[in-house]
């Protein structure tokens, strides 16, 4: 009986959602539109920093409780190459619930760019990427490494796309991992267990209520690797993050 109410009041559920989801946006929009004036890299690290209290009341208004899992946690005073499994929609809201404090830079599609009021706010807080071009992806690697000078975090989804294999994690790319080596930044790896949970793949109408958790788990040091090492960072990355997963029964399907 429970199941079937629920089931009835999901529609309502979705437009309550999407609202507040635009309504969050719009609020913050006339700020953002401001920050266009300061130029990079403060206008970046405020719309970072609205981000998160977009994100903080979003996700009070649709239910979502969410809490962070420090295995070991964040230093706001280090700069970091931060991965984490990207299996949901609502991987982007959980960034800056388990990134609290540090100014960060995402990088992000380009196809996200295009959407009314949310394209500007995210080409502020991301380096754009459009996976369909060397050029593009070249300038994009030159602009993380600029940002990483700057003492500005990067966060890189390593799988690229969803993972919709239905394991733990899909196969890495190389390009956090060259990033970190060069620059000798340490990786941080961050872990959604419930976002699948909480907004599916597979839909945009798939949002819940319910419980959220992020695993934070120790920085990987780089020092000592070099460009041939990139294999031996990725996988090692990888299998920390897959241990993770299986650990606290976080959810891959």
């Amino acid at each position: 009986m429970v199941k079937l109410i629920l089931k009835i009041l999901h529609p309502v559920y979705l437009v309550w959602a999407y609202l507040t989801f635009v309504a969050g946006l719009l609020v913050i929009f006339p700020v953002v539109l401001f920050t266009l004036l300061l130029g990079q890299p403060a206008a970046g690290n405020i719309v970072i920093k609205l981000c998160r209290y977009w994100s903080d009341a979003w996700l009070f208004c649709i239910g979502i409780r969410h809490r962070n899992i420090e295995e070991s946690p964040i230093d706001p005073n280090r700069h970091y190459v931060f991965v984490a499994n990207h299996i949901s929609y609502l991987d982007i809201p959980l960034i800056f619930q388990g990134i609290r404090k540090n100014s960060i830079r995402v990088l992000g599609k380009m196809e996200m760019s295009k959407i009314p009021v949310f394209g500007v706010v995210y080409r502020l807080a991301v380096v754009l990427i459009d996976r369909s071009s060397q050029t593009s992806r070249g300038k994009s690697i030159q602009r993380l490494l600029q940002v990483l000078n700057q003492n500005i975090s990067i966060f890189i989804f390593p799988e690229g796309t969803f993972n919709e294999t239905g394991h733990p994690l899909k196969h890495f790319y190389d390009g956090a991992f060259k990033i970190a080596i060069e620059t000798q930044t340490p990786i941080k790896p961050i872990v959604f267990l419930d976002a699948v949970e909480r907004f599916h793949y597979k839909s945009i109408f798939s949002i819940t209520p319910g419980k959220s958790r992020c695993v934070i788990l120790p920085e990987i040091p780089v020092e000592g690797y070099t460009p041939h090492d990139v294999a031996a960072l990725k996988n090692a990355t990888f299998e920390a993050m897959k241990a993770c997963i299986e650990k606290y029964g976080g959810h891959y399907k």
